[in-house]
């Protein structure tokens, strides 16, 4: 990225898995972002083992703009893998997450940076969706049927736009499929959450790499295992120490 760490505030990660028609937009946008953005930010790309020329391209966009990184699997991991990486390489404050379809907006990161300061996390939610039918009641079921079993009272866990305070994202419990429960996971660490309205659009090119089993079966199976840590998560508060014998 070419920066020095405590220049940059944000840095923006962006899971990538077969989005090669997508990706030039997709840079322009986020370099158009960056221009304006109201504190000093730069891009993570995380190629998850594409196969359709997506890390060639990345490359080429990072070789243009030295606002712009890029890490790449050697296979493909999963989205959690991928946000989990960007996490352990993210050297900055405040951490964003996008998808790169831009069915969310980068501008909106605005809407999510003039919270931060209160909060450790701030998520947006899709106020008027533009998806297939199928895919909202799927969506709307999952939100519903979690909301139920964990109590985190996020109402879209699934909107890709996503901003956390960097220190608290690095201490969660990390397991395949977490990235639905983030929101979740930064609450049982004792963080807090705000939601705010944020634009949602068509997909423009590529496709959708979700389908019902990974939108509603899977996720259940994974709502269970949050259950388990969260009924386990060991809880404790020190009232007085004296630690002479480790000096």
């Amino acid at each position: 990225m070419n920066q020095n760490d405590h220049e940059v505030k944000l840095t923006i990660v962006v899971p990538v898995y077969n989005e090669i028609e997508s990706l030039p937009r997709l840079a322009r946008r986020l370099g158009t972002y960056l221009d304006d953005c109201p504190v000093k930010s730069c891009v993570l790309f995380v190629d998850d083992g594409s196969t359709d020329g997506s890390g060639e391209e990345i490359a080429k966009i990072c070789t243009r703009d030295q606002r712009f990184g890029f890490l790449r699997f050697s296979s493909n991991r999963g989205l959690s893998s991928a946000i989990k990486a960007g996490i352990d390489r993210c050297r900055t404050e405040l951490l964003g997450y996008i998808d790169a379809d831009l069915q969310t907006a980068p501008e909106d990161f605005d809407l999510l940076l003039s919270h931060i300061e209160k909060y450790d996390g701030v998520v947006g939610y899709r106020a008027k969706r533009q998806d297939t039918w199928s895919k909202k009641i799927q969506s709307k079921i999952a939100n519903t049927v979690r909301r139920k079993l964990i109590d985190d009272h996020i109402i879209d866990t699934g909107c890709p736009l996503k901003l956390f305070r960097s220190e608290i994202v690095k201490k969660l419990p990390f397991f395949d499929g977490m990235h639905r429960f983030w929101p979740a996971l930064v609450q049982l660490e004792g963080g807090t959450i705000k939601q705010v309205p944020v634009r949602h659009f068509p997909r423009e090119a590529g496709e959708s790499k979700f389908n019902f089993f990974n939108r509603s079966l899977r996720p259940l199976q994974d709502l269970f295992a949050y259950r388990w840590m969260k009924n386990r998560k060991i809880r404790y508060r020190i009232e007085e120490e004296k630690l002479d014998c480790m000096r």
